[in-house]
């Protein structure tokens, strides 16, 4: 394993756990040549998938993509980043335990919209909105109104 800091490859495993629930393992390292530590994290390496696009064109699966989708709906909302990686790595649990090589763009979105409406609900309209790709006030508010009575059945059911 290459050095983050001075990209030596002299580094050695000082401590292993497992991590994610037993999915992965987390190792400390330290580098023999600068004495720096970092962490490393090994996962199980799945099928690899490919997301079938709204035009067709076909491109590896990025998990990358979904987390961004959903940092961006959560900006500068009550959200934390612990909660946001937990909501991708269920996501991204259902994507693999399908076992099938190609899912859809319009798959994807639909698991994303349920794991933000948990998190946040100023959060998945955001998402929405750009997702459904809304063309008016109209449809947007739609959603808002969703949304709304969602809340208030949960409310009545808290109380």
């Amino acid at each position: 394993m290459k050095c983050p800091y001075c990209g030596k490859e002299d580094t050695r495993v000082i401590d292993s756990r497992p991590a994610d629930g037993d999915t992965s393992i987390r190792r400390r390292r330290v580098c023999d040549a600068c004495s720096k530590r970092f962490t490393t994290y090994e996962k199980i390496e799945t099928i690899p998938v490919v997301v079938v696009k709204k035009d067709n064109n076909r491109e590896p699966y990025d998990r990358a993509k979904i987390e961004g989708g959903i940092l961006r709906a959560c900006h500068k909302r009550p959200v934390s980043v612990n909660q946001i990686k937990k909501a991708v790595d269920e996501i991204e649990t259902e994507i693999f335990s399908r076992e099938e090589k190609e899912i859809s763009t319009c798959e994807i979105g639909e698991l994303v919209m349920r794991k933000i409406q948990n998190l946040d609900p100023v959060a998945y309209v955001r998402f929405a909105s750009v997702y459904r790709e809304f063309k008016d006030v109209e449809t947007f508010m739609d959603e808002l109104k969703k949304v709304l009575r969602t809340e208030a059945e949960e409310k009545k059911r808290g109380k």
